[in-house]
């Protein structure tokens, strides 16, 4: 393959040559990048391609938690959670940017509800009910802790009485006996450490490449044909192919020519809401707690909002899921029952979004019951395909790195190839270097304000959105100066979107506003800033009038069908 440009997906093949490359990964998400940046750092030569944008299916579309899994403890994955606050931990470090410390609270209604129910849950019942008193909540917190002592970062579990309980969250109902205390964490966004990942694999090996909005179109013998939105198709020769689609993996599979049934999802769906009191209440804190129906919910601040989440109900179509309104009327009737004292309404939400999580297929009878364990069986080579198929099979953002290490190990194993390092310690995008104490801080901000020639406050606004990579995006010169602004949305400047655009991989208006930025998701996207945001998409991408047009109206309906916002 030809040597790769950091994201130049436009020039990375060409359609009249046949490719022969180590391994093909099929799905930009966040398990399929995870395995792509692994593999590349092992000298692997890898191709990711993706269908729509990279990071835009379910990887956008979390609850924006990295957590250890404390309801796993339930369901006896003891494996799960010391994996999953083993990663926690980890990416507390190494993506520092972007993953932060978020305490969390439990209320718990009584002393000794849900014992036995545990019990039988642990034992493999699936239709026990998920009530839990303060004994087993201590229980649970205390196993949390032992199996989060790995890389420790965080303060261990506290259980509060009643009294102090209401003091710490006044808000919340007063018919609580208890509250337990603990930490996981945040990602700030998501989308962004996908893209980190994509970007630290392709600097590890300049021969492998990564492609967007690119389908495929066969697969025959030893080839397997691909074509992006805009280019002539082109052919690849794998060693081996990972199907990472996620929730489209059976799809996937059926196109070459290994037909499985292995993806049986659920639908999580978000809300977000412009609620100021709610928000000054949390104190930077989570509230976990159970609604009525026996399902978990959350409520925490996100960017200055209410984020509010989520169902966990058997879906099976990713293309059309959205979150629909008897789902926003269950979570304001939760977040009602548990704070009392404040008011909801539907004029709140500013933004929601859904997606299907790619968990096993399974008899649960309860979505919630259903393994968030990992697995990657192999469709050995036949004599129709030459290549063995890995298949990517649940999995979540937490574990993305820990997965990608085992599935990794296994494909050096059939290309006999010895593993060169691990990623464990190592630092993602933005967060190498990043600054972990106040005096550190101090020092870069000096540095990078001498630099660049920046305010400090904008050095700062920066380094929290971009981490240690801010200084690329300072550092950008184009037509704008950093000066020029949004009208509405004046934390983000003409240059920092042109820098953006050009060197993101960015196709479409709908990448700058879902996921290369948060201007949706915070609801300050204006129809005004939009427009300005599509001059400057323009002016880099050579869209010209016709094109704009169609992409600021792909954008306005998109914000209105699938997120509740009008803009």
């Amino acid at each position: 393959m030809k040597k790769n440009q950091l994201f130049g997906a436009r020039s990375i093949i060409a359609p009249d040559h046949e490719h022969e490359v180590d391994v093909v990964i099929i799905g930009g998400g966040i398990n399929g990048v995870g395995l792509f940046r692994d593999l590349c750092l092992q000298g692997v030569t890898c191709l990711l391609v993706e269908k729509g944008d990279f990071g835009g299916g379910t990887s956008a579309a979390p609850s924006r938690l990295i957590h250890g899994g404390l309801k796993y403890l339930e369901t006896g994955e003891l494996g799960l959670v010391a994996q999953s606050t083993l990663e926690r931990n980890l990416l507390l470090k190494n993506a520092a940017h972007l993953v932060k410390p978020l305490e969390t609270l439990i209320p718990v209604f009584s002393w000794t509800r849900g014992i036995f129910a545990a019990l039988r849950t642990l034992f493999g019942s699936t239709t026990a009910p998920r009530s839990r008193g303060a004994v087993l909540i201590k229980i649970g917190l205390a196993m949390y802790d032992f199996y989060g002592s790995r890389h420790r970062v965080m303060p261990r579990h506290r259980l509060l009485g009643r009294k102090r309980a209401l003091q710490e969250m006044p808000a919340i109902t007063s018919s609580i006996v208890a509250a337990g205390v603990y930490h996981d964490a945040t990602i700030i966004h998501p989308e962004r450490l996908v893209l980190e990942l994509i970007t630290d694999g392709l600097i590890a090996n300049t021969l492998s490449a990564a492609v967007n909005y690119t389908s495929i179109q066969q697969c025959k013998g030893e080839l397997i044909e691909f074509k992006t939105h805009e280019c002539e198709p082109f052919t690849v020769r794998p060693r081996i192919v990972v199907n990472a689609a996620g929730p489209w993996i059976d799809q996937v599979n059926s196109v070459l020519g290994a037909p499985s049934k292995m993806i049986g999802g659920t639908k999580g769906s978000h809300i977000l809401l412009k609620h100021d009191e709610l928000v000054q209440s949390l104190a930077g804190r989570m509230i976990y707690f159970e609604a009525d129906d026996g399902r978990i919910c959350l409520v925490f601040e996100y960017l200055g909002l209410a984020m509010v989440g989520s169902t966990d109900t058997a879906a099976d179509d990713p293309d059309a899921v959205y979150c629909e309104p008897e789902e926003v009327d269950y979570f304001l009737d939760s977040v009602r029952a548990l704070l009392p004292e404040l008011q909801f309404e539907a004029t709140q939400v500013v933004y929601a979004y859904s997606g299907i999580r790619p968990l096993p297929a399974s008899n649960a009878s309860i979505p919630g019951l259903i393994s968030r364990d990992h697995s990657a069986p192999v469709a050995e080579a036949d004599t129709q395909r030459a290549f063995p198929i890995i298949s990517l099979i649940g999995g979540k953002w937490t574990t993305f790195r820990g997965f990608a290490e085992e599935v990794a190990d296994v494909i050096l194993e059939r290309l006999a190839r010895p593993r060169v390092m691990s990623t464990q310690s190592l630092p993602i995008g933005g967060g190498r270097g990043f600054p972990q104490n106040t005096a550190a801080r101090k020092q870069w901000m000096n540095e990078a304000t001498a630099k660049t020639g920046l305010a400090e406050d904008r050095v700062v606004q920066l380094l929290e959105r971009y981490g240690t990579s801010a200084l690329l995006i300072a550092h950008h010169r184009g037509p704008w100066s950093d000066d020029v602004r949004l009208r509405d949305s004046s934390h983000y400047s003409f240059a920092e979107l042109d820098y953006i655009v050009k060197n993101e991989c960015v196709e479409h208006l709908l990448d700058v506003i879902l996921r290369r930025t948060t201007l949706a998701i915070t609801g300050s996207l204006t129809a005004y800033d939009l427009e300005q945001i599509s001059t400057v998409a323009d002016a880099a991408l050579g869209w010209g009038a016709e094109r704009t047009r169609q992409e600021m109206e792909d954008v306005v309906q998109q914000l209105a069908e699938k997120h509740r916002m009008h803009l």
